[in-house]
């Protein structure tokens, strides 16, 4: 094996390392727990009554394993549960059922999921429990729209918001506002019943307002700001007329706010986050030192425009090259967060394909530099890969197989770039979701050099 293959195959075990440490199943059983007459949901302990039954809820990625880990955990005292999930996501549970659904654009299989739970959580009493599971890709997964709103119309927003570069938060905001379940309508829906919610969060920073649009949390925003994010992008006049008027409608206050943080309805909302980015880079730290590499750690909140990400990332790396900053190689440097990309082109690929087809560029005849960018749920964007990997022969090999990697990059293509290469990151579907992991490893001295050095 080549230095260079080897360096690879580091990067590739150091991602998978990350995404291990954040599996749904064991992410839920270190925080929930039943002793007795006593659910224990991380720091909080919740009575259970005789006369109560315990309902599990949710959606996401994550679902089918955390499912399965609240199945195991309750065993005969859960009652009856439905989770939705994501195409090809499913796995065998014996209580609770998986109804799968599209994302990141919503469908009539969300729709109907979505109804299905209203008419769940609507037979919950006061002496019930709703556990409620949360992990990436929910917003879509159970979409529950307001009258006027159709499905379609939703459909439209997601995809022009998407397109525009709006980040997590700013997408949620309208979501919220547009939808009877999310934004904290979960939350109303199973009122007066007791509320645990375990969140595996794909957000940066954690805020437990905007991961899956905040089902069980109170909404700090209002129909104001949503207008605020559609006039942002200079899509007011794009979205449908019935999301325009419903907006504009409810900010005159014709319309129920979502629930604020003060609403009573939390007072009986216990929400627990059980995995994060930041657990995961710490994970992918510890195998890189296993590996023999030097860490250092960028961030696990990086947003904003994925080729503007790309320069910072890039400048780390050229200056552990020129030995101008720590550490020194063998290093490994790690990230995390949500980048947006703007889409100019038709082309096929994911916020990690691009950014690693910037990337390429940058370090374009660089001996022993490797860079990794994934989605730690293993979809990024709508392929099937989870990112792509490039190296200081990426565009030269790319060349001399005739393609120009700024058309690619133009056209938004990254997925067929990488295809061709043989360069795609595939690791399927992980069933976790913790926004996205970098891994970017710069080499020490070959094998070569050290034998003209008389070291090896």
């Amino acid at each position: 094996m080549s230095d260079l293959t080897r360096l690879k195959q580091d990067a590739v075990d150091i991602f998978l390392a990350g995404v291990g440490a954040v599996d749904p199943r064991e992410a839920v059983i270190r925080h929930l727990s039943l002793n007795g007459d006593v659910l224990q949901a991380g720091d909080a302990r919740v009575p259970l009554s005789p006369e109560g039954r315990i309902f599990v809820v949710g959606c996401g990625k994550g679902g089918a394993p955390m499912a399965a880990a609240v199945e195991e955990i309750l065993g005969k005292r859960l009652y009856e549960g439905l989770v939705v999930v994501k195409y090809g996501h499913l796995a065998p549970l014996k209580k609770v059922r998986l109804l799968e659904a599209a994302h990141p654009v919503p469908d009539e299989a969300g729709l109907a999921a979505s109804r299905e739970m209203r008419g769940l959580l609507g037979t919950t009493r006061p002496e019930d429990v709703v556990v409620c599971l949360l992990s990436g890709g929910g917003s879509a997964l159970l979409p529950s729209p307001v009258d006027p709103v159709s499905l379609s119309d939703k459909q439209a927003v997601t995809r022009l918001l998407l397109g525009a570069g709006a980040d997590i938060g700013e997408i949620n905001c309208v979501r919220k506002h547009l939808s009877q379940l999310k934004g904290g309508g979960l939350a109303r829906a199973a009122h007066p019943a007791r509320v645990v919610t375990l969140i595996l969060s794909d957000v940066v920073g954690d805020p437990l307002e905007v991961i899956s649009s905040g089902p069980t949390v109170g909404d700090p925003t209002y129909f104001s700001d949503a207008l605020g994010v559609l006039e942002k992008f200079s899509l007011l006049g794009e979205v449908p007329r019935s999301v325009r008027f419903y907006l504009q409608d409810g900010a005159k206050g014709l319309y129920p706010e979502t629930p604020k943080p003060d609403d009573p309805i939390f007072k009986t909302v216990t929400n627990v986050l059980v995995g994060t980015n930041a657990m995961a880079i710490d994970a992918a730290a510890a195998k890189a030192g296993d590996l023999g590499f030097a860490t250092r750690i960028l961030s696990s909140d990086i947003t904003g425009d994925t080729r503007a990400a790309v320069e910072l990332h890039l400048k780390t790396v050229r200056e552990i090259v020129a030995g101008a900053s720590p550490p020194r190689p063998p290093a490994c440097v790690l990230s995390g967060g949500e980048t947006t990309v703007v889409l100019r082109g038709k082309g096929k690929g994911g916020r990690n394909q691009e950014f690693a087809l910037a990337a390429a560029n940058g370090i374009k005849g660089l001996e022993r530099v490797v860079i990794l960018s994934g989605g730690t749920d293993g979809t990024d964007g709508p392929t099937d890969a989870a990112g792509a990997i490039a190296d200081g022969t990426t565009v030269l090999r790319a060349e001399k197989a005739g393609m120009d990697p700024e058309a690619f990059l133009a056209d938004n293509d990254s997925y067929h770039f990488f295809e061709k290469l043989g360069d795609l990151l595939v690791t399927g579907p992980t069933l976790t979701n913790v926004m996205d992991l970098r891994v970017m490893l710069v080499g020490g001295e070959s094998r070569e050099g050290r034998r003209e050095k008389g070291e090896g």
